[in-house]
């Protein structure tokens, strides 16, 4: 996946993230099971970051 379809899916996740917190409360289950996902979308994205740069800088 490219970097910006991740930032794309990212952008979507955190978008659904914020309308499900608006209509069922920060504390419901459905809202911290969007925030783990976002967590994961971003963790993935930081990694995937790091690894390029690594592979820059060493090559």
């Amino acid at each position: 996946m490219s970097k910006q379809e991740m930032l794309k899916l990212i952008e979507k996740k955190r978008a659904e993230l914020i309308d499900i917190v608006l209509k069922n409360g920060i504390n419901s289950t459905i809202s911290i099971q969007y925030s783990q996902e976002l967590d994961i979308l971003l963790t993935q994205y930081i990694k995937d970051d790091q690894a390029q740069k690594n592979r820059v800088y060493y090559s």
